[in-house]
């Protein structure tokens, strides 16, 4: 047998091997064989039936109403499983039975992740969307009509821009940051204009709505970052969308590791309503911001061939410049 014959079918019994160990692997697969904290939380915070969301998908948006600090009780907006976020599900529920797809992806990112972080990895091969609210629960939390239009809105940390397409209906002109080339490709063909991650507080304009979704627990001075967000909007009528993690464990993620940030915010309390009224009536207020409505999401993720889709716990608040 020649060489090239050799490398052909050792390539062939290797990529046999490797598909039958992922095949192997999928239904023992944890959250303690996980590396990535982000990763490991989103698989930790999974139901054990993913593909028909019913009674437990209900809990995703409870809150204990007696558990929230006095001042944010009355802020509090009660969200629901609706047709949109249905819609998100049962098209991951779809996409993860694609099995050569799902190997597809498998493989290569494999192959990638020495060199290329998850976001870019998704990016690259399509994958991975995000869904943090619909479009009726973004309107219900910013008290908007759906004809409502504002001027200039920004969205730090955008993605592939599937959440961006949400809020950006209701604004003239949509900015967008973002660090992952293969995302920033994305958000390009979409039309949306980018903005450095040094240059958008620094560009001379304000904006009606800044959007930061589950990127305070992923930046490295979480803070400053809140304080360039405050300066940067509207006076009186700028809002700012943020989204938090909850249970808040920040890592940020360098050079495919994950480190602690430098500059850390201690969240206290143990539960999901203690910790949004410490955000609410400590974090926030720091900065200048206070809340004027919050709500409890679920932040879901298109799933593979392990998972239908992975889900985290979210607090979803819009807050204003305080006066």
């Amino acid at each position: 047998m020649c060489l090239p014959q050799m490398r052909t079918l050792i390539f062939v019994a290797w990529l046999l091997f490797y598909v039958s160990f992922l095949l192997g692997m999928r239904r023992m697969w944890t959250g303690k064989y996980v590396r990535s904290p982000l990763a490991r939380a989103l698989i930790m915070n999974m139901g054990t039936e993913t593909d028909s969301p019913g009674y437990e998908a209900q809990q995703w948006y409870h809150c204990c109403l007696d558990m929230l600090g006095e001042q944010v009780r009355s802020q509090f907006v009660q969200s629901h499983l609706d047709e949109d976020t249905q819609t998100f599900l049962r098209r991951s529920v779809e996409k993860s039975s694609w099995l050569f797809t799902q190997l597809y992806h498998s493989l290569f990112s494999t192959i990638l992740s020495p060199v290329m972080s998850r976001t870019s990895i998704n990016g690259f091969l399509g994958r991975g969307s995000m869904f943090v609210f619909s479009k009726d629960q973004f309107q219900s939390l910013l008290r908007i009509e759906p004809e409502w239009k504002g001027q200039r809105m920004l969205d730090l940390g955008a993605g592939d821009g599937g959440v961006t397409e949400v809020m950006g209906r209701h604004f003239h002109e949509v900015f967008a940051t973002e660090v992952s080339t293969p995302m920033k490709w994305h958000l390009q063909r979409k039309s949306y204009s980018l903005l450095g991650l040094d240059e958008w507080h620094r560009t001379g304009f304000q904006y009606d709505l800044i959007s930061c979704l589950n990127l305070l627990d992923r930046c490295d001075e979480p803070l400053q970052l809140l304080q360039d967000i405050r300066r940067s909007l509207v006076p009186h009528t700028g809002r700012l969308v943020l989204a938090a993690v909850l249970p808040f464990q920040p890592y940020v993620e360098m050079g495919g590791t994950w480190v602690r940030p430098k500059e850390h915010v201690k969240v206290q309390g143990k539960t999901w309503e203690e910790q949004v009224t410490h955000l609410s009536t400590d974090v926030f207020l720091k900065v200048g911001l206070e809340v004027e409505a919050v709500t409890r999401l679920p932040y879901l993720c298109e799933g593979d061939m392990y998972k239908d889709y992975y889900m985290l716990d979210d607090a979803v608040f819009v807050l204003k410049p305080q006066e």
